[in-house]
């Protein structure tokens, strides 16, 4: 798997770290809208261990409209700063806009993820100007920055294999290294939380595709429909869909709470036997 100028082995489950520049995201409340704060939030995920950083510019669920001008002035410079001062990081920027991802590109940054399908079709081009990878999501094909209501799917997973195989293949005719393509299923994003649970318990499907598949849990609302769990007190439920990912193959995950979400899919890696025990001598001396 190759992202932007960095690569990685097939061996290799990597952790990408949520970093907001927004006053009003879910979890974090606002937490990293300031600059600096979003600067600290990226030395405390690298210090821990995280290979990515996805840095994004507006919240997913509805709210005050934001213009690509405005994404750009929270993004872009913040972009190029955290290149600059981390040049062995891979930075991801959370956007379904072309004119955004251009800008972020010509800024260092080495992955688009395109959390709403596809929504604009020139960000694969961008994509492939920039030699940059690409996150294609299943979305169902909802509106960006909308809830979804009362959809369904004849089969939940057959629908998010087809669309982000798609999307994969729309890549890579514009042009997009086929080791820069990874498809994620978008728990939640089009899904009411029986979707979201069918997409995990099946995940299996999406890894045969064959697709690099990144997963993002974190807290999600299907995780606290669930467990009746507030925002705050979500992780045991994401720890333990993610452990469920984990076994079937997922190879990035998109998180919060960076080391706990990695002991995780360490020992579940281990357990299934992709990963060796860092230290084995019980019973050998």
């Amino acid at each position: 798997m190759k992202l932007g100028r960095h690569a990685f082995g097939d061996d290799e489950a990597l952790m990408m770290a949520i970093v907001n520049r927004t006053p009003d995201s879910f979890f974090d409340k606002g937490a990293t809208w300031a600059e600096d704060a979003a600067f600290a939030r990226v030395a405390e995920v690298v210090a821990q261990g995280a290979e990515i950083v996805d840095i994004g510019g507006i919240k997913a669920a509805p709210g005050v409209e934001i213009s690509a001008a405005e994404e750009k002035a929270r993004v872009v410079d913040f972009v190029a700063r955290v290149r600059d001062s981390y040049p062995g990081l891979v930075i991801s920027v959370d956007t379904w806009r072309a004119e955004v991802g251009a800008a972020v590109c010509a800024a260092g940054a080495d992955v688009l993820n395109d959390a709403w399908g596809g929504a604009d079709p020139e960000l694969v081009d961008v994509a492939a100007e920039y030699d940059a990878a690409i996150i294609c999501t299943h979305t169902g094909g909802v509106t960006p920055r909308t809830r979804p209501y009362r959809i369904d799917y004849d089969d939940v997973v057959a629908a998010a294999i087809a669309d982000t195989v798609a999307y994969a293949s729309r890549a890579l005719s514009a042009g997009v290294a086929r080791e820069s393509i990874v498809i994620d299923p978008a728990h939640d994003f089009g899904k009411n939380t029986f979707h979201s649970l069918e997409i995990t318990r099946r995940l299996d499907e999406m890894v045969a595709t064959g697709w690099p598949v990144l997963v993002s849990l974190s807290n999600k609302d299907f995780v606290g429909e669930t467990l009746g769990r507030e925002v705050g007190d979500r992780l045991l439920g994401t720890l333990a869909a993610t452990s469920v990912c984990a076994l079937a193959g997922a190879r990035i995950y998109r998180v919060h709470q960076v080391p706990e979400t990695r002991q995780t899919v360490d020992m579940v890696w281990s357990i299934a036997g992709r990963r060796p025990p860092l230290r084995a001598i019980r019973g050998l001396q």
